[in-house]
């Protein structure tokens, strides 16, 4: 079969599948692409003869954020079903390196197919070719390298065969999966070969559940049935492996209490009874408390970050041991764990058989349920908005969301403060509900990410919210929910800066240096009046309808009409500060942001002190 490269990528894309429990999905769902000359007459030229049945194309306004939706679209799919991404070469592939980075620490599928340089090298150098006197063979793709789980060049016709079997082998395999990196150069693209039929033959994937081995099985129960005061800390491989029901089922036998990160929250619904909340730094005081006091830690697909270990300053029981329930070695043996490298589902499945018979003390079981109820009533207090005429506080916008949606709507989420007050506040009414990219935070993932949430979940309603600084970010892809007619729902909080690291600035002695959105004071500070800048209008002239809510009943309102709305809608808000009683509940539990050993100003240095006593309490758990 006579194709040229670029046409057989895609013939070959558009027939591999996925599947796991017999359920089958198509692999590479769609390809996102902004064309330029690295790409236009070699993929973009494949893509318009394929057709849209054999692979639908969408349309982006910027790199970074077209791979922010290939994410978005995966983890709503439950990593069985991807994007591919295509660019140009030059800026238009540097730009993925963000979004790859991303999808790689955070375990997602997605297909980066940037343009490259000429293979054959006829004039050197090309348009927005990068010259390296020491290696002629680099391009800026190769900046794709670290933050790709394969990367291959396709320099000659009959490589992309092998190339395009691995490629597609690391996105489907559980352990391996992120960002995949092809680089096309751009006269390969358009060269012709003699393919074999059986290339383009459809392929189906299996995605793996692997049991647990009998003897680490036999260890973790013991373990298990010898702890008094067990904890389960559930990760974002509870969600990849659909293990919800798994881990309600080990809870409800047990009573162990179940935690959760940023990427487990939903494992367990709100109101289930061992559901204790967020962990860590922006974790719940019961679930907290319950971690300081554990003597075995389940740690269930999780990757165990600082944010989650407070800097290996929460655990505090000296006899504390661990279970490192994950697919993955790497991480299962992570804080000296008693590794049980294995799927969650089946793990959780068959710990629970192992360890029949076993139930938490009753009293260990009433005060972490004392404990929640405990913290439900601070989210009540948070969320509380007894005056409707004033600007709301970021967790009373919470609050009114709370109070609208029910479990078939998403949130979507990255970076900022939110992440923090999400986390300690949000009742996750479903298991996909908490859409929060929190192994990079990446500030401007939120909108696009919504995108694709949205494609692979239509019909939900899907929200995007931001702060005033990711706005800025990355606003471009509202042009294509527009040009798509896609309906997310955009809320911005606008509170004039960069809120997060502004009150994180004050706590390490900064001072709040740089992070305010104000004109320069005499001082040249950036302490003058807020700047003029109208973010509702920006998103109007994007395209979208735009709500403006400027007290707590408008918000209440705004918030109704943009669930039901049919097109792509924006409610803007600009929050007020809250005061220690409406605000949400403080940290936790630490962070470790290291603070300067020697400054000039007392801020910093009261802030040091701080510092080395929180420090004084991490411990290496060997």
């Amino acid at each position: 079969m006579r194709l040229t490269v670029a046409q057989a990528l895609v013939r070959f894309l558009s027939r591999q599948y996925t599947e796991r429990d017999g359920q089958r999905h198509r692999l590479i769902a769609a390809t996102w692409g902004i064309f330029g000359h690295g790409n236009v007459a070699g993929i973009g030229q494949a893509l318009l003869e394929s057709g849209p049945e054999a692979m639908p194309f969408l349309q982006g306004r910027n790199e970074q954020a077209m791979v922010h939706a290939a994410v978005g679209y995966a983890r709503q799919s439950g990593r069985l079903s991807a994007h591919a991404v295509t660019t140009s070469i030059g800026p238009g592939a540097t730009n993925l390196v963000t979004g790859a980075a991303g999808a790689t620490i955070n375990r997602i599928p997605v297909l980066l197919l940037p343009g490259d340089t000429f293979a054959t090298r006829p004039a050197d150098p090309v348009l927005q070719q990068l010259e390296v006197p020491y290696a002629g063979d680099l391009s800026v793709n190769d900046a794709l390298r670290p933050v790709s789980r394969h990367f291959d060049r396709i320099t000659r016709p009959e490589a992309l065969i092998p190339a395009a079997l691995q490629a597609v082998r690391v996105l489907a395999d559980p352990v391996q999966t992120g960002a995949v990196t092809l680089a096309l150069p751009q006269d390969v693209q358009a060269e012709a070969y003699d393919w074999p039929e059986e290339f383009f033959a459809e392929r189906v994937w299996g995605v793996r559940r692997p049991r647990p081995d009998r003897a680490e099985l036999t260890a973790a129960a013991e373990a298990v049935r010898g702890s008094a005061r067990p904890l389960i800390v559930a990760g974002g491989g509870i969600r990849h492996s659909g293990a919800q029901a798994a881990l309600a089922e080990f809870a409800e036998a047990t009573g162990i209490p179940v935690a959760c990160t940023q990427a487990g929250k939903g494992a367990l619904p709100h109101d289930h009874p061992a559901e204790v909340g967020g962990i860590g730094h922006t974790g719940t005081a019961t679930a907290d408390a319950l971690a300081r006091g554990a003597d075995l830690v389940i740690a269930a697909g999780t990757r165990l970050t600082d944010f989650t270990t407070a800097s290996a300053t929460l655990f505090q029981n000296p006899a504390v041991r661990f279970i490192g329930l994950n697919l993955d070695p790497y991480d299962a043996h992570k804080l000296a764990a008693r590794p049980l490298v294995c799927d969650a589902r089946v793990g959780l499945e068959d710990l629970r058989d192992a360890a029949a018979g076993y139930r938490v003390d009753p009293s260990y079981e009433s005060t972490y349920k004392e404990g929640k109820r405990s913290w439900e009533r601070l989210v009540d207090r948070a969320y509380a908005a007894p005056d409707e005429e004033v600007p709301p506080t970021q967790s009373q916008v919470l609050g009114l969301l709370d109070a609208l949606v029910d479990g078939t709507d998403i949130l979507v989420n990255a970076a900022g403060s939110l992440p923090g007050d999400l986390h300690k506040l949000w009742r996750a009414r479903s298991a996909d509900q908490y859409h929060l990219e929190y192994g990079y935070s990446c500030m401007g993932y939120e909108i696009p990410a919504a995108i694709g949430v949205a494609l692979a979940a239509p019909g939900r309603p899907v929200w995007a919210l931001v702060g005033d600084g990711t706005y800025l970010m990355n606003p471009t892809e509202i042009v294509t929910a527009v040009q798509e007619r896609i309906p997310i729902r955009v809320l911005i909080l606008d509170n004039h800066g960069y809120a997060s690291i502004g009150g994180l600035s004050g706590a390490v002695g900064a001072e709040g240096f740089g992070t305010a959105y104000r004109f320069r004071a005499a001082d040249a500070s950036y302490t003058g009046d807020p700047l003029p800048v109208d973010l509702a209008a920006n998103a109007a002239s994007l395209g979208m309808v735009v709500i403006r809510a400027r007290t707590v009943r408008d918000l209440r309102e705004a918030l109704a009409v943009a669930r039901s709305a049919t097109r792509p809608t924006c409610v803007y808000v600009q929050t007020r500060t809250p005061d220690t009683v409406s605000g949400p509940p403080p940290a936790q539990a630490w962070w470790d942001v290291p603070v300067a050993e020697t400054a000039t100003r007392k801020a910093a240095d009261l802030a040091r002190e701080e510092y080395d006593r929180q420090a004084a309490q991490r411990r290496r758990h060997l």
